[in-house]
């Protein structure tokens, strides 16, 4: 076989319902049929999400507080705990019981953070004084939690000067 032989590819170009602009898949294997080509690519999708759950959710993301090679192995760490925690959550054994799909860490950490928020509106409606408890946890919430405007990293407790031009400086509005 020649060395400098041009290995032949498929070029696939796919629009789905909706979509403006073709996508194009290029394949090197020729035993492959078309419409596998395109199903293993779709299967690519199942690793963007993991990667965008782990990211958003899991302490990968730009944002994170612990970073380098320490840091990695703590938010892993942390990252696998949740994860099989959530292994236990009842919608992820539901799924699982009925042989659908797992549920992803990301939406698993959504519904308990609106799970959480319905258990605290059932907990102060049920409650002899709706009015009173709400106030009452109202004011735990802003005296516990870090006001927006108390944010030393946007600069907001700093003077910001006294902007406006200098006299000395006036003669170069005329250049």
């Amino acid at each position: 076989m020649c060395a400098h032989k041009k290995k032949k590819r498929f070029v696939i170009a796919i629009k789905y319902i909706g979509e403006k602009d073709y996508r194009y898949l290029a394949a090197s294997d020729l035993t492959w049929r078309y419409p596998d080509i395109i199903d293993a690519f779709t299967l690519r999708w199942l690793v963007e999400v993991f990667i965008q759950d782990h990211k958003t959710n899991e302490g990968w993301g730009n944002l994170t507080k612990q970073p380098d090679e320490d840091g990695s192995y703590r938010s892993l760490t942390l990252s696998l705990l949740v994860d099989h925690c959530l292994l236990l959550h009842p919608d992820q054994v539901a799924s699982i019981n009925n042989k659908l799909h797992a549920r992803t860490v990301g939406s698993l950490c959504d519904t308990v953070k609106v799970d959480c928020i319905l258990s605290f509106v059932e907990q102060i409606i049920h409650s002899d004084d709706p009015e009173s408890h709400f106030k009452q946890i109202s004011v735990f919430l802003k005296e516990h939690f870090v006001k927006a405007n108390d944010s030393q990293k946007h600069m907001n407790l700093n003077s910001w000067g006294n902007y406006q031009s200098a006299p000395s400086l006036k003669y170069k509005a005329f250049c």
